[in-house]
């Protein structure tokens, strides 16, 4: 843990805070081949400085049905002068063990690899296999290119994203829109001689206020906490002075869907509404924009042999929870995926980042017993 805290890998859409995921990956490398891992580091396309870590031990043949225990290398940004200690220096105090990525999510490498280590790969009927990707916390493009050949081995996966040792079956999806409203600029004493972009902006807006509704209306889902959809309009920035026509606005907005919806579909949807309200026929012009990919929602059933397997384990049913993970992906790869992690998703992200102390070894006893069922027995 102290290692891999104490080695940044900071990922970022803004490229001055961006870092390279590599010394991590060597580091991972490093170790699990020592523990007799076949190792293979795939570097992101077009990208050197990224790279997803596959490490794989015992029988990995086309259709083994092995484990794949899976997590992101990377952190969010940080701001130091609110961390009370250095943030890549791990620092134990009051049972709690503080540092960049603690519990989002470097500890769990740790605590998967000093696992993996009590088994001997003779004894192994199926393969095990620790995954380690790249820009989770930015654009998930390391779970984005896996391919399933690559995978073809495994059957099962878990995703030590911090639950506090709960299961996690489902999740929302996310999505991340841009709209931008153009229009022509003018005196504002006369509006014949420009096109508001903010009044536009206002007929998108209450669109968007209205198809809200209708998802909500259409579906819910009473597992979260938050039964429906969400749409947040995060910003509104347009014009820059008052006795002139506003010519350009933008707003972004940020879209929760539930599983069962298709982040394509929605996308497709919203467009062909908000192009109904502003044509490209008319003097206020529209362009819509997805600020990225997105991550779809995330379900695997609850008769899943996984899931019903780790809530037995755990001894907790499986839940749902707001926040997105790279479970989807692994999904698409034909893997039934759960994900379950120590730690608590309320102190990621933020200065001050911890993991508690009371939550490691029980995690590693998690863990063995899973290898244990699924790979040995």
């Amino acid at each position: 843990m102290r290692a891999l805290i104490g080695t940044p890998s900071v990922s970022s859409t803004n490229s001055n805070h961006d870092q390279s995921n590599l010394p991590v990956i060597h580091l991972l490398a490093d170790w699990l081949e020592n523990l007799g891992f076949s190792v293979s580091i795939q570097m992101l396309p077009g990208d050197s400085k990224k790279a997803n870590l596959i490490a794989t031990i015992g029988p990995a043949h086309k259709g083994a049905d092995g484990l794949v225990l899976s997590g992101h290398t990377d952190t969010v940004p940080y701001d130091e002068s609110h961390w009370q200690q250095d943030p890549f220096k791990l620092t134990e105090r009051d049972n709690k063990l503080y540092g960049l990525g603690s519990t989002d999510m470097k500890s769990f490498f740790a605590l998967a690899i000093d696992t993996a280590a009590q088994f001997s790969s003779a004894k192994l009927k199926r393969p095990l296999t620790i995954l380690a990707t790249a820009d989770e916390e930015s654009a998930m493009t390391g779970a984005q290119s896996l391919l399933k050949e690559q995978l073809q081995h495994a059957k099962y996966a878990v995703i030590g994203e911090p639950t506090e040792l709960t299961p996690i079956r489902m999740h929302k999806g996310v999505m991340m829109e841009s709209l931008v409203v153009t229009g022509q600029a003018g005196h504002s004493s006369n509006p014949s001689l420009g096109a508001s972009a903010t009044e536009g902006m206002h007929l998108i807006v209450n669109e968007l206020l209205k198809w809200r509704e209708e998802l909500q209306r259409k579906h819910s889902n009473p597992l979260f906490d938050v039964s429906s959809p969400t749409m947040n309009i995060g910003s509104i920035h347009g014009g820059d002075n008052p006795n002139r026509i506003c010519s350009h606005c933008e707003t972004q907005i940020d879209i929760r869907p539930l599983p069962g919806m298709d982040i394509n579909h929605l996308r497709a949807d919203l467009q062909q509404r908000l192009f109904k309200i502003l044509p490209d026929s008319g003097k206020l012009k529209l362009a819509y924009r997805p600020i990225f990919c997105g991550v779809p929602p995330f379900e695997t059933s609850a008769d899943a042999t996984l899931t019903r397997l780790i809530e037995s384990l755990s001894g907790k049913a499986a839940e749902a929870v707001a926040f997105g993970t790279e479970a989807p992906y692994l999904n698409k790869l034909g893997l039934d995926t759960i994900v379950i992690g120590p730690g608590s998703i309320d102190q990621a992200h933020q200065a001050n980042e911890f993991i508690a102390s009371e939550q490691i070894q029980p995690y590693r006893n998690f863990l063995q017993q899973l290898i244990t069922k699924i790979c040995i027995n």
